[in-house]
């Protein structure tokens, strides 16, 4: 009898501890991230201006426009940034497991993302653009010119859905980096590469013997980059504070300038 009784007092314990421990745990990530002092940031830095390596000051740091973005959202949480970088298929994926707390790293939002994640408001609209080698300069000037060529996308990025739809006779090569992309195209593997405008740029920037081809596929009105984060409730309370440090950089276009400065630093950059 005197078991039965010790063994419902540890039971009854053991429930009470568990109830607590389930409220102790914060459905706010906000607050969560506040009290760590710390705003984990999921990026891949291989995509220049937005993210990317540069020797800066004698260090290997991670910089771009997205990296601004993400200081000026730390700042606005009163929290020190903390930048985790990871292959660009994984970053979403991030989210989901906890290794981050948002994802900006050229993200465009698309109805299949938002089913599965939280989005800021947009803070910038995708530009498209065809890269090339120098030597084939003139040589693309209709999308019906690509038929059976071999184009070079991002894996998982818009570029690769755009370049599926609006180049069906084209042989699409999603990879999982955008230096083996560029690399592929410099190679003479692949004919062209499919990305963003100031990605291109970026590369061009670093490389004399690429170039843009005279075509782009077309983007619709809805691709905009906008900052990631875990889908529900607990992410409503950072989602108004980082649609106001967006909404802040929009009224003052801040977002140009940091793609300016960035574009810069890509003279820097590190492979």
């Amino acid at each position: 009898m005197i078991k039965k009784i010790g063994l419902g007092v540890c039971f009854l314990m053991a429930s009470l501890i568990l109830v607590a421990c389930g409220t102790s745990q914060s459905s706010d990530l906000q607050q969560d991230i506040v009290e760590k002092g710390k705003l984990v940031v999921a990026v891949s830095p291989d995509y220049p201006p937005f993210e990317f390596k540069a020797l800066i000051d004698g260090k290997d740091k991670v910089v771009g426009a997205d990296i601004d973005l993400a200081q000026d959202i730390a700042d606005a949480l009163g929290v020190e940034l903390e930048v985790s970088t990871m292959s660009f298929d994984n970053v979403l994926t991030s989210l989901k497991t906890g290794k981050a707390d948002i994802a900006i790293s050229g993200l465009s939002v698309t109805k299949e993302r938002q089913n599965a994640y939280a989005f800021s408001e947009t803070y910038y609209t995708t530009e498209n653009a065809i890269l090339i080698r120098q030597e084939d300069q003139g040589k693309y000037s209709h999308l019906e010119q690509l038929a059976g060529k071999k184009i070079a996308v991002l894996k998982g990025s818009i570029e690769e859905n755009l370049a599926k739809e609006q180049l069906p006779k084209s042989q699409i090569i999603p990879l999982t980096a955008m230096g083996e992309v560029i690399n592929e195209l410099k190679s003479g593997l692949v004919d062209a590469v499919d990305l963003e405008k100031p990605v291109a740029e970026g590369f061009m920037a670093q490389n004399a013997d690429l170039s843009l081809a005279k075509v782009t596929l077309t983007v619709g009105d809805g691709d905009a980059k906008a900052v990631a984060m875990p889908k529900g409730k607990a992410s409503k309370e950072l989602q108004k504070t980082i649609n106001k440090v967006i909404s802040k950089m929009v009224k003052k276009d801040t977002y140009g300038k940091y793609l300016s400065e960035a574009t810069k630093l890509t003279e820097k950059s590190i492979d």
